[in-house]
């Protein structure tokens, strides 16, 4: 008796891997084989820069701040220092966003801190 093979199953794998393989180029997209390294090693990206996007993000954070500080004659570390032991709980995603977006309000946070 030949043994059995679940083509359902087997066809809904591979169908699987050429779904997430979509927009690649050329043969990326559309053979198997290929496409399964492709989307396998997109897979470790996405997963390594899920990671490496939220050091990114800090350190532009801490860009925007510094630069925020220093118009008011303050370098980043002496401001976060004076922030931290004033007891001010303002994380620096919202730091950088007044000191981007809303100057006047940042300007009272270095003059309160001073």
């Amino acid at each position: 008796m030949p043994r059995s093979v679940n083509a359902v199953a087997s066809r809904r794998r591979r169908k699987k891997i050429l779904n997430l393989a979509k927009g690649y180029w050329g043969s990326r997209s559309k053979v198997y084989t290929v496409a399964k390294n492709t989307v396998e090693k997109g897979l470790q990206y996405a997963y390594r820069d899920r990671k490496a996007k939220k050091r990114e993000f800090r350190g532009l954070w801490i860009q925007r701040i510094n630069a925020g500080a220093r118009q008011y004659g303050m370098s980043y570390s002496v401001f976060m220092g004076k922030l931290t032991a004033s007891g001010n709980l303002l994380n620096r995603k919202v730091l950088a966003d007044l000191a981007m977006n809303h100057p006047e309000a940042f300007k009272a946070i270095v003059e309160s801190v001073k």
